[in-house]
């Protein structure tokens, strides 16, 4: 890997491994669903831009914007919701260690999905090890549960469940298509957001307080965190292949659990390192990571946000 493409996975680890601490600030002034709003408005009129400068067409046939309209639910509106809901009860690092477990759900969802994917030993013991990590991380037998309540856990464990999904749903429909990746995403995020602004003057009416840091973090978590980091992402897949560039999934835990305690003071517990360690390690095995080559490659258009977070 080139100096350039190291410049940039570090910088994609940061902004992804950060959202988490810039969805609990944006909380202080936004419910979870005016949050989501806000994220998917900046992220897609960033993707837009972005692909009209590019002169990508949007797609046009009806029965693929019905594949991206479920994926703007399943990549992006339950997920981001769901986030926001759950770090209303968990500290941001928390958050972040939760959405390590993607790699394992999608690989679940596309062992049972996929025809092409087999069951081996490796994979299951991978996966078994996995979800032992998970235990740990939840810590079922902690009695004090103020700063990580199980709830909020759960939701945050329901998002890695939805990009999940969302990972093997596009690899199985929207892969191939002859668009381009972020024309793709741009328009998943345009579905997304026109879908959320239907119903918000019903669900997203409540009272909002603006202030910079609110502002600030919406702004970047759906401009910088989406469009920007999507931009980053892409180049660094054209460079150095999917494989090696969804490695930056696991540096995403460290960073999210590293601000928690820099930034506000988060309480940390053994079993939040020990577990998030089994998890990322056991995701590794599932995945392949130790052999010559990986049993499972990362898609390549569009990606959900768990790509990155």
């Amino acid at each position: 890997m080139t100096r350039a493409n190291l410049v940039r996975f570090g910088v994609l680890a940061g902004i992804w491994g950060s959202s988490f601490l810039l969805i609990k600030f944006a909380l202080a002034g936004m419910t979870p669903t005016q949050l989501v709003l806000g994220r998917l408005l900046a992220g897609s009129a960033v993707l837009l831009v972005i692909v009209a400068v590019r002169r990508e067409p949007l797609p046009r046939a009806p029965s693929l914007w019905g594949h991206l309209v479920v994926m703007g639910v399943i990549a992006n509106l339950l997920p981001f919701f769901l986030f926001a809901w759950g770090e209303q009860r968990v500290t941001s690092g928390m958050a972040g260690v939760l959405n390590g477990t993607t790699p394992l759900f999608t690989l679940g969802v596309a062992l049972l999905a996929l025809p092409e994917e087999r069951w081996s030993p490796a994979r299951a013991a991978g996966l078994v090890l996995g979800f032992v990590g998970v235990v740990v991380v939840v810590g079922p037998w902690n009695i004090d549960q103020r700063a990580n309540a199980v709830t909020g856990q759960l939701a945050c464990l329901g998002a890695a469940v939805c990009y999940g999904f969302a990972l093997v749903y596009t690899r199985r429909y929207l892969i191939d298509r002859g668009f381009p990746p972020l024309a793709l995403s741009a328009a998943q995020l345009l579905a997304a957001t026109l879908m959320l602004a239907v119903v918000a003057p019903f669900v997203a009416a409540d009272p909002v307080r603006l202030t910079p840091l609110v502002l600030g973090s919406v702004v970047a978590l759906g401009a910088v965190g989406t469009g920007l980091a999507y931009l980053l992402f892409y180049r660094l897949i054209g460079d150095t292949g999917a494989t090696t560039a969804s490695m930056v999934t696991y540096l995403i835990p460290i960073v999210a659990v590293f601000l928690g305690v820099v930034v506000q003071d988060d309480p940390v517990t053994w079993n939040l390192f020990v577990g998030a360690a089994v998890v990322l390690f056991g995701a590794a095995v599932a995945e392949g990571r130790f052999r010559t080559r990986p049993t499972i490659d990362a898609p390549v258009a569009p990606l959900p946000e768990a790509a990155r977070r």
